[in-house]
């Protein structure tokens, strides 16, 4: 008969068991997600359990780690949260008799919480206690909160499950391979802050192998707090779509030893870990007590709130943030071509350069077209015309790793001008197949480029330097949705934007209406300029093109035009003479590549 888990933990090492993922994989029951075979085969999530009790698991947990609402609406079966999580319970009780405890498995939502993603905190509480409900429904023993990358939504899972019961709590997080996590963002402070929130048991799971737990756990190691760790099974190798895993048994119970040695008194497996990694890890702590670690040579720790120390360059901005606000300030679009041939890139830039303008504006794949990359067009410009870039940098391609790549990569390029934009999705370019990331939207990645202006990334990880990009941001002024576009712009800002570049403005009383709905926010204005070539390129853009609106009455003069282009020049040059006393400068969109066009508008701007 099992003691109370409260009273088993305090008394000696305990063996958790190891994963159910990838026992799933190897006995070839790979459909997603896993927790689908509570129902449908039963049969062999059982046999997992009862091979890892045989190997000597004192907890085993619930083939639940993915059972809340938001994963499985990913896989459709949203509708099926209460069958997978009780039956995932029921299996585990049977198996577990009455010497095993049955730990609920309560994973990450899988989606981003504000201010970096579009899940708000309460949205993420209550589909914990969706699940948590079940699990205690169904009578798990305690509950296992693991693999939590986000402290914040850690903190959601456990103020959900606080709400709902007092039975113990296992939260454990998981952390980067390369350790970086030991030079400043989460040491013993961090175990302080999840153990506040009153969990009995605190420690790391997943992402990392043994030898980095061990790392991670001397650096977290307080006397009075209960640690947990089950390390995954090193660093998989991807053949044909199965992540294989190459740690031995032999290796990770060495590292179970010593894990208990320096502290650890819950420790399993995650990832790659099968019932022979945990049979030899039963064997390696048998006897064994709970150690206290040499702590002398652990790394300095900082606080939550505290900014980890990095090198600050001086005044490392652009001419253009260094100017903007002191005169009215010019970019010119340049259109980007097909291809790797980018001389007309280069003339155009030159000829620009020439004529005195600012900045020169490069799109990232605008329209979802293939084009050459936004930030390698940049720094060849800069590199042989001496105009500055504003990089247009779009979070539909690439996901957060590779957007905080781009990042660094533009700034070691040189470039320090960047407009956040969230892009088009693929289905409407050139390749509709493709696969729209957006892990973030322009939001995130405005939060994401602010964060490495302070010398940190998006999870607050130190990068060692602070960045000194000056922050651009899209606006539209006759956006179908105002409030929605009001909104989306005060969050612009609050996560850092330093100047916002409209959309093509055509009237007065349009603009003047956009920046009195703005002038909260103090924020320099970039006003959009697309002259019109005739009465079918303003249809094209009233009808055809997203976020844009012709005046009626602007339609209506360049219906009765004689010669449209002379026209339309005219109508944005009558505009801008009045609007250029009220916004910091003027973001002008020749089309065609008729950048002649540029000087006819820059005589009304001197």
């Amino acid at each position: 008969m099992k003691k109370p888990f409260r009273v088993r933990i305090k008394q000696g090492p305990i063996l958790c068991d190891g994963a159910l993922g990838t026992l799933l994989d190897l006995y070839e029951y790979e459909e997603l997600p896993h927790e689908i075979q509570n129902i449908r085969n039963p049969d062999i999530v059982e046999r997992i359990h009862r091979e890892y009790i045989e190997a000597g698991s004192e907890i085993i947990e619930t083939n639940t780690f993915s059972a809340n609402c938001f994963r499985l609406a990913q896989f459709h079966c949203q509708d099926r949260i209460r069958e997978i999580n009780l039956k995932g319970v029921e299996i585990a009780r049977r198996i577990a008799g009455e010497n095993v405890y049955v730990a609920g498995a309560v994973g990450p939502i899988g989606k981003l919480l504000e201010p970096v993603g579009k899940v708000k905190h309460q949205q993420a509480r209550d589909a914990f206690k969706e699940q948590i409900e079940l699990l205690l429904q169904g009578g798990v023993d305690l509950l296992m909160l693991e693999t939590f990358v986000s402290i914040q939504e850690l903190d959601e899972a456990i103020a959900a499950a606080k709400e709902l019961t007092d039975i113990p709590i296992v939260a454990q997080k998981a952390f980067a391979e390369d350790g970086a996590i030991l030079s400043g963002s989460f040491p013993v402070e961090i175990v302080e802050h999840i153990v506040e929130q009153g969990v009995d048991v605190v420690g790391a799971n997943c992402t990392v192998g043994p030898q980095r737990m061990f790392s991670i756990i001397r650096s977290i190691h307080k006397e009075g707090i209960i640690l947990s760790a089950q390390p995954a099974a090193g660093i998989p190798t991807l053949l044909d779509g199965r992540s294989i895993y190459h740690t031995t048994p032999e290796y990770l119970a060495t590292y179970a030893k010593e894990l208990v040695e320096a502290g650890v008194t819950l420790i399993g497996g995650c990832c790659g870990s099968t019932p022979a990694h945990i049979a030899a890890m039963a064997k390696a702590i048998r006897g064994l007590r709970v150690g206290t670690p040499d702590l002398k040579a652990k790394p300095r720790s900082v606080s939550i709130g505290e900014k980890p120390k990095v090198s600050v360059q001086l005044d490392d901005r652009s001419t253009f943030a260094k100017n903007i606000g002191k005169r009215f300030m010019t970019t010119v679009e340049l259109d980007i071509p097909r291809g790797l041939d980018m001389r007309s890139v280069v003339e155009g830039a030159r000829y620009l350069h020439q004529r005195g303008i600012d900045a020169i504006d490069i799109t990232d794949g605008a329209r979802a077209r293939l084009r050459m990359s936004s930030i390698a067009i940049s720094a060849m410009i800069q590199r042989e015309v001496g105009i500055e870039a504003m990089t247009h940098l779009a979070t539909r391609d690439r996901n957060l790793i590779g957007l905080q790549s781009e990042i660094l990569g533009a700034h070691t390029f040189g470039l320090r001008n960047i407009l956040c934009i969230t892009g088009d999705p693929a289905a409407i370019g050139d390749y509709p197949h493709a696969t729209s990331v957006f892990d973030v939207d322009a939001i995130g990645l405005i939060r994401a480029v602010k964060s490495m202006n302070e010398g940190r990334d998006l999870l607050g990880n130190s990068i060692n330097h602070c960045t000194s990009f000056y922050i651009a941001c899209a606006a539209n002024p006759v956006a179908d949705d105002m409030d929605k576009e009001m909104e989306r712009l005060d969050k612009k800002v609050e996560a850092g934007v330093d100047v916002m570049f409209t959309q093509p403005v055509y009237e007065m009383k349009t603009l003047q209406r956009f920046l009195k709905c703005i002038e909260h926010l103090h924020t320099p204005v970039m006003l959009g300029i697309l002259p019109l070539r005739g009465i079918k390129h303003a249809e094209f853009l009233h009808n055809e093109v997203p976020g844009m609106r012709i005046p009626d009455e602007i339609r209506e003069r360049m219906r009765h035009a004689e010669h449209g282009p002379t026209v339309g020049i005219e109508i944005a040059r009558t505009f801008l003479k009045e609007a250029k006393h009220v916004v910091a400068g003027a973001y002008m969109m020749p089309p065609f590549q008729k950048y002649h066009i540029v000087d006819e508008l820059l005589e009304i701007i001197c």
